[in-house]
């Protein structure tokens, strides 16, 4: 069986500095917001190029935690793509704010920047883009189009550790960049953890006040913060995967040009383009007979997932806040997306029996 994931597997060349990690963190007898933290928030700032990283608990807290900190007033609009995992939207929903869906270039999944600007409004305040996949956005059109109209820009960079953008780095585009490292992700902590890249100083030390209870000095609370501290161990595997990183996304490459090159024509491809660095924190192929493609492989011993199987405005717990908002471009893309085998662990023998098995569909 070729599995589409395992962590035990993929974190199996991790395990003897998790250890000695591990065992440092646990004798130094400081588990909370100590030098562990301050030491990967260095190092993932520098990987970023970026002036500041702030450690948080998860992806979704980064994502939240940067629109609060733009103080923005209730009723307020955030543009955000159609094509996009719940937490993006969860994040504008938690904060009173209304999001806007804008379709995306059905050849990239991402963002269409040419839809933007039909969406902006008087209430719009910020735009929310999501660099899916391990792709990024077009930010020099979007970038222009937020200075424009004088409007935040935040990265969704979830799955996006080390990918560019005409050479430069996701989280360093935007005024924030906010990182998820679940276990899955090319940078994967072995729990939930996030961060948040940012060049402006002063909104990082807004961010650091609001992530640890709105406090600065312990017992005085300046604002109404929350509890979002990427904790000591998290941070100390992080280190150690962090060195690891641009092997694992040059690995993860090296497997998707073989998807590239040896996949027959009928299966929608990921686009190559040399102003984008890719490193594939998913590799998604598209089919009309996604279903059936899937059900295909599993009986060809071969596991894959779909990302994701239901648009956001199609989601029970989107009804009356934006499942009036229609998103034709999206839904199929999540009706025709297959996700494959692509992990740090698999072989390039593993992907060409996927590819083998495939051809014969």
């Amino acid at each position: 069986m070729i599995e589409y994931e395992n962590l035990g597997k993929l974190n199996a060349p991790f395990f003897d500095e998790y250890e000695k990690a591990f065992k440092q963190t646990l004798e130094s007898g400081w588990y909370i917001l100590g030098n562990k933290v301050q030491a990967f928030e260095t190092e993932f700032s520098a990987y970023c190029n970026t002036k500041h990283c702030i450690g948080l608990a998860s992806g979704l807290d980064a994502l939240i935690l940067s629109l609060r900190s733009f103080d923005f007033e209730k009723g307020a609009e955030v543009i955000v793509p159609s094509n996009t995992y719940i937490a993006t939207i969860l994040s504008i929903i938690h904060n009173g704010l209304k999001p806007v869906l804008v379709e995306p270039d059905i050849a990239t999944y991402n963002i269409d920047p040419a839809k933007i600007e039909e969406k902006i409004t008087s209430k719009t305040r910020a735009i929310m883009v999501v660099h899916l996949f391990g792709k990024m956005c077009e930010m020099d059109s979007i970038n222009a189009i937020a200075k424009k109209h004088n409007l935040k820009v935040i990265e969704d960079c979830a799955q996006a550790h080390g990918a560019l953008y005409k050479n430069k780095k996701a989280g360093n585009w935007g005024d924030f960049g906010a990182f998820s490292f679940y276990p899955t992700k090319n940078l994967g902590a072995i729990a939930d953890a996030g961060a948040m890249t940012t060049n402006d100083s002063d909104l990082a030390d807004k961010i650091k006040t609001l992530r640890n209870y709105g406090s600065k000095t312990k017992y005085y609370n300046e604002l109404v913060g929350f509890n979002s501290r990427l904790d000591e161990i998290q941070a100390a595997f992080l280190s150690v995967k962090l060195k690891k990183l641009d092997a694992i996304n040059q690995h993860k490459r090296n497997l998707a040009k073989l998807y590239l090159s040896e996949l027959k024509s009928y299966f929608i491809k990921p686009v190559v383009h040399p102003d984008y660095f890719d490193v594939y924190h998913i590799f998604n192929i598209r089919h009309e007979k996604r279903d059936a493609l899937k059900e295909y492989l599993l009986q060809n011993q071969i596991k894959t997932e779909i990302h994701y199987p239901v648009a956001p405005n199609k989601q029970k717990a989107m009804a009356g806040i934006i499942d009036n908002q229609i998103t034709p471009i999206a839904e199929k893309i999540h009706q025709t997306t297959l996700s494959l085998p692509i992990s740090f662990y698999h072989s390039e023998q593993d992907i060409l029996k996927v590819i083998e098995v495939m051809n014969k569909f």
